[in-house]
């Protein structure tokens, strides 16, 4: 395969970097290992700066991609190798298989006799999903998945007799794909920092201990509980939820960098808890306030509200009660007081992690923390080069096309 520019990850920041270098009348390829596009912005409830679901702004990008006839996507494939030099570079790219083909209508008849459950990836395992399944509601490609580990394959065979389609394969196999390229776009995206290694804070010991991310898709409609936000352990609405700012980011034993969007998420999830449990009480427990520029209205927004309350203090502890309940142990440095507080669900503002930190692309440079360090020829944008909103991310990878432009055209 050939193309002028290889953008490296579909999500928000990989997405307007190949439509717009596309549009521009520059041939694309787009890889990204996930089954679908969108990246973790499929995974929002809201997103920042209009605090409006994420769902408007990629169904306009996939409208875009499918009018570009010079960008072609390929999804379940993972860059291994980026070797060469600006105008002639190789991209070694492993593609695993779908075992659904592009006959696949989406009609769920598979789903139905599919015998097999699994922990759903989307929603961060809160739910379960059948080992052949659709990512979620809104994904692009809209073609189901096979879980290749999960799938007991023709050994039970049933999806094939219910698919009138034909339109599962079993006998797909991996594939190594060689494209020759100009230049190359990374926008690999991030992972949130995985909250287990924070033993103080109790996540994956008590289950009311939940992060970030899977707030957002206890808040959201085709979440594992359609929206309600219901703590993990009983299903009960949490009348009291504290929200524990940079955990194991600014920490010289974990990410040691601020990931500058958590504090702005966390209160956005206060305002979730609020609006739809109006006798709730949110704590946010912080170290300092990143409101920076147009958010310090939402900044004040969310702090006029009587029964959201902010502490400047880091969390020591956590510990669970008989009932399921958690007890937060802090200091509050504004006051020097120690705090000990009952809550019913915490919530871990886990920071940024470029994929790139565990995942490495052969080729590629990088610094001290996994981000992407751009050289001729090899642009990162996004959270591939450093922590970002969706909106920087846009910018940046507009930013990152023009640059891609220049190295082409010399």
């Amino acid at each position: 395969m050939e193309a002028d520019i290889v953008v490296i990850g579909g999500g928000i920041a990989g997405l307007t970097a190949a439509v717009e270098a596309a549009e521009t009348g520059y041939s694309v390829i787009l890889v990204e290992k996930n089954p679908y596009l969108g990246g973790r912005v499929t995974q929002l409830t809201k997103y920042f700066p209009k605090v409006c679901p994420p769902y408007c702004g990629l169904e306009i990008l996939f409208k875009r991609l499918q009018n570009c006839r010079n960008l072609k996507y390929l999804t379940m494939a993972e860059v291994k190798r980026v070797s060469g030099s600006p105008g002639d570079f190789t991209v070694t790219v492993e593609k695993k298989p779908r075992f659904v083909t592009d006959a696949c209508t989406a009609c769920g008849a598979c789903i139905e006799v599919c015998p097999v459950e699994i922990s759903n990836p989307f929603n961060f395992g809160m739910d379960k999903c059948k080992a052949i399944y659709f990512p979620h509601e809104m994904a692009f490609p809209p073609i189901y998945v096979i879980d290749a580990e999960a799938c007991k394959g023709k050994e039970c065979g049933q999806c094939i007799s219910a698919c009138k389609y034909n339109a599962i394969d079993l006998d797909m196999k991996p594939e190594e794909i060689t494209i020759k390229a100009k230049a190359i776009i990374v926008a690999t995206g991030w992972n949130p920092y995985d909250a287990t290694k924070l033993d103080n804070l109790g996540f994956g010991k008590y289950p009311n201990v939940i992060t970030n991310m899977m707030m957002e898709r206890l808040a959201s409609p085709n979440g594992p509980t359609k929206g309600k936000i219901l703590r993990p352990s009983d299903g009960k609405e949490p009348k009291t939820v504290a929200f524990v700012q940079c955990a194991g980011s600014r920490d010289e034993n974990h990410l040691p960098y601020c990931s500058a969007i958590c504090c702005l998420a966390s209160m956005k999830h206060a305002l979730y808890i609020r609006e739809q449990i109006p006798d709730s009480k949110a704590y946010i427990f912080y170290i300092d306030l990143r409101a920076y520029g147009r958010y310090e209205d939402f900044f004040q927004r969310v702090a006029s509200d009587e029964n959201v309350q902010f502490i400047k203090g880091k969390i020591a502890k956590i510990e669970e009660t008989e009932n399921g309940n958690l007890i937060v142990y802090a200091e509050d440095t504004a006051t020097g007081r120690k705090v000990s507080m009952e809550v019913e669900m915490v919530v871990l503002a886990t920071g940024m992690q470029p994929t790139t930190a565990v995942n490495k692309i052969e080729g590629l440079e990088y610094d001290e923390y996994g981000f992407v360090i751009e050289r001729e020829g090899i642009i990162p944008c996004g959270v591939a080069r450093m922590p970002a909103d969706v909106a920087s991310s846009n910018r940046d990878a507009t930013g990152a096309v023009l640059k891609a432009i220049q190295v082409i055209r010399g």
